[in-house]
């Protein structure tokens, strides 16, 4: 199959197309920011924590995994910003032993308080379940992330608003790397209607199919219906900081992070993504990372030879089997 001669988005990627020289029309189509542009958000970002800085008993509310990612995002928000953050977990029932060990470690090191949110196991493996066998959300939104990932992600989004709103905190963080989340959205005042357009796509599909217990994890019309002044500005500073992994891994080892040996290449805390990534490879015969990852490549923070390695591996059967049979579902080798 054909790849891409410049990042790695394969030939079986939605809509991609080559030119004579075997570019995708997505190099040469999205625009990648440069030192100066990264700079300017850097400036508005710290001219935005000198407005919010010491509004409440929290200056930031950071969607934490325990990942490689989050973990660094905490790191430049606690150390490198000196804000008084609250790192919410949201633990589906799959963080490896591990992760949960530096989510403890991390967070006590850093000055970090933690809130750990647990939805009842049962639940979640419905859940999950669902999200691995139906067609729950339109394919565009499954372009940049499986089934299974879209179905928590969603859900930690809402329960990370829902908590900020409640604690009157002024800013979200996020980790997100810069492959998975453009620049242009990396500061962002959330609103009602942004958050009800995301109920169409993710929250109402979901419910829909999964019923009406899934209705506390997401906003509610009294949540939706709290004044604007007081919803968050949304954060994800990875977008315009300089973003390289193995600088990552090394700078949070160093403050005691360890890297989990039970999850697959393309996470750093949940075993649950390889079976995620076998079912959604083996159904639209693509990596689910490979958005991100070919976003990283295109920005020049990874070798485009190591993001074809992070997108054609295998997941390891173990791993897809272990996850797979706490759902108790067939992962279809």
């Amino acid at each position: 199959m054909i790849t891409c001669s410049k990042c790695v988005l394969p030939g079986s990627f939605p809509g991609i197309q080559f030119d004579e020289e075997g570019v995708c029309n997505y190099c040469r189509n999205i625009p990648i920011p440069d030192s100066s542009e990264k700079q300017a958000h850097r400036e508005k970002f710290e001219t935005l924590l000198r407005s919010k800085r010491s509004m409440g008993s929290f200056d930031v509310l950071l969607a934490y995994s325990g990942g490689k990612d989050s973990t660094y995002t905490l790191y430049l928000l606690a150390k490198q910003y000196n804000l008084k953050v609250l790192a919410l977990v949201f633990d589906n029932g799959f963080i490896s032993g591990q992760a949960m060990v530096n989510i403890r470690h991390m967070t006590d090191s850093l000055g970090a308080a933690c809130m750990v949110f647990r939805p009842p196991f049962d639940l979640m493996k419905k859940v999950f379940g669902l999200a691995a066998g139906h067609d729950i959300y339109s394919p565009k939104t499954l372009d940049r992330a499986s089934s299974i990932c879209t179905t928590c992600i969603g859900m930690v989004k809402a329960m990370v608003l829902k908590t900020a709103l409640s604690y009157h905190i002024p800013l979200v963080a996020f980790g997100w790397s810069p492959g998975q989340a453009p620049i242009s959205s990396a500061i962002m005042q959330t609103n009602p209607r942004l958050q009800k357009f995301s109920h169409r796509s993710v929250r109402d599909p979901l419910i829909g199919l999964a019923g009406d217990e899934l209705k506390p994890y997401f906003l509610s019309d009294a949540d939706l219906a709290v004044d604007q002044s007081h919803w968050p500005v949304n954060i994800h500073p990875l977008a315009f900081m300089d973003y390289d992994e193995d600088a990552i891994v090394e700078k949070i080892s160093s403050l005691g992070w360890v890297k989990p040996k039970d999850t697959d290449p393309n996470s750093t805390n949940c075993l649950l993504n390889a079976l995620a990534n076998h079912l959604h490879r083996k159904r639209f015969n693509f990596h689910p990372y490979a958005w991100e990852i070919a976003g990283i490549v295109r920005s020049g923070s990874m070798d485009r030879s190591q993001g074809i390695v992070k997108v054609n591996e295998e997941e390891d059967r173990d791993m897809v089997n272990y996850a797979a049979g706490l759902l108790g579902i067939d992962p279809g080798f």
